[in-house]
């Protein structure tokens, strides 16, 4: 298995602390969004904020997570890693899109709190649940294909 490896095991800490931070820019940008400036749906604000946080995913991981893999030219891979990430877009959107409403009824009947505040906690919880899910995805696909440029030992 891949991450039975030291240098694997640094390297999925590595992608992982670089997912973290886009995490932090795809709450901090859909939050700003979908609650506090336009108050787009969580679709929309959740897909502009997505591509902000693999826009800056794929330079940290291009120049901390794989610096060896700088052999693969830069729009090359670039195009790669976009792939991967728009697939897991399609696998993030239904989780938005299906995952908020019946979390939200929950939300506001277990807790009896405003509609606004059960509305912060769902999408944010949803978004939570689909980060962790696509974060899976993308690790082990770029692994063995963006970045199989690289040595595993």
């Amino acid at each position: 298995m891949i991450l039975k490896d030291a240098k694997e095991r640094n390297r999925f800490f590595k992608f992982a602390m670089v997912g973290a931070m886009g995490a932090v820019i795809d709450f901090g940008i859909m939050n700003l969004l979908s609650h506090w400036i336009f108050e787009l749906p969580l679709v929309a604000a959740g897909t502009i904020s997505f591509i902000c946080a693999v826009i800056s995913n794929f330079i940290w991981n291009r120049f901390w997570t794989y610096p060896e893999s700088r052999s693969r030219p830069l729009l090359n891979q670039l195009g790669m890693f976009f792939l991967v990430n728009m697939a897991g877009v399609l696998i993030r959107i239904p989780i938005l899109h299906f995952g908020e409403p019946p979390l939200l009824n929950f939300v506001e009947d277990i807790l009896h709190i405003s509609h606004l505040s059960a509305e912060f906690y769902a999408k944010n919880f949803t978004l939570a649940t689909a980060v962790g899910i696509v974060m899976m995805w993308n690790f082990f696909i770029n692994r063995y294909w963006t970045y199989n440029d690289i040595d595993e030992s």
